[in-house]
């Protein structure tokens, strides 16, 4: 049967215009999670940048509460994925998908989602440290409060446990009203993450957030990261073998907009199936 094709609407008046998807809290899914084998997954993936193939049939499953490393060199496709679920690519123009991508078993793609509430339960940290110009409280209860979070009690205790869990509140406590703009770029990194967890996320995709930092900030990234997936999914694209290597549960090695292998960390690292993954993670090329 021929994958249905979905054009996407970069303007945001096609497919789900208008029309709301029910939102589970996070607290609420506790036990589903406990129970579910799989958070995020994609059937027969295929995305366009017009002319240019970028993913090629992707099949891949990732389990909730885990961290899962997207790796591969530069062009081959893993970002690329890894946006397609909050569907960020819809932001740019030319963009066509087709395939089915499902985030909890939900297809995003489906006509009543509605992508507000999808990258509110999809957060996502980019690699440049990307702070806004306001204060660290501010950074943190901004989003939660464009989505009508209310009272200076409630927002405080969301920025405090936010910044606890990016492993950042006992170095920036005393100054919340500081700007964040005056953080080092680790902190800054931490700041983000804690920002989108302020958002109450399921799920946390990070596009290669450690490759500008140092290895002590790397250090931190990664304790945060290992600390988190006891209560998120998490998906990371990286270029760093010894990141994935470290802190990965599932690796997945792309090569030229397809999946080419995908195994626990420790088996791929060891014993790869594919000559081409053993050539990669050994240094040959990329």
């Amino acid at each position: 049967m021929e994958t249905p094709q979905k054009t996407i609407d970069t303007n945001g008046a096609g497919q789900g215009a208008g029309t709301t998807v029910t939102v589970v809290p996070s607290n609420a899914r506790a036990e589903e999670y406990s129970s579910s084998d799989n958070a995020l997954a994609s059937r027969g993936l295929h995305l366009y940048y017009g002319e240019t193939h970028a993913l090629k049939g992707i099949d891949l499953d990732m389990p909730a509460r885990r961290i899962t490393a997207l790796i591969g060199p530069s062009g081959c496709g893993k970002s690329s994925y890894l946006r397609c679920f909050n569907r960020m690519n819809d932001m740019i123009d030319g963009v066509r998908v087709e395939g089915r991508v499902t985030v909890e078993g939900v297809d995003i793609f489906s006509a009543d989602i509605d992508l507000e509430s999808l990258r509110k339960r999809v957060g996502m940290v980019f690699q440049k440290s990307n702070p806004f110009p306001m204060s660290i409280r501010e950074n943190i209860s901004y989003g939660p409060r464009m989505t009508g979070v209310r009272g200076r009690g409630r927002l405080n205790d969301l920025v405090e446990r936010s910044l606890r869990q990016a492993d950042l509140w006992e170095e920036v406590r005393d100054r919340l009203d500081n700007s964040a703009l005056d953080l080092s770029g680790g902190q800054q990194q931490r700041l983000c993450i804690a920002r989108a967890l302020a958002n109450e996320p399921d799920i946390l995709l990070l596009d290669e957030p450690a490759s500008a930092l140092d290895p002590i900030s790397t250090a931190k990234i990664e304790e945060t990261l290992l600390q988190l997936k006891q209560s998120y999914t998490i998906v990371i694209v990286t270029h760093n073998l010894q990141q994935a290597a470290r802190i990965a549960d599932l690796t997945a090695f792309f090569m030229l907009g397809e999946l080419v292998e995908v195994d626990d960390t420790t088996t791929m690292f060891t014993n790869p199936k594919q000559r081409i993954t053993e050539e990669y993670i050994t240094g040959r090329f990329g």
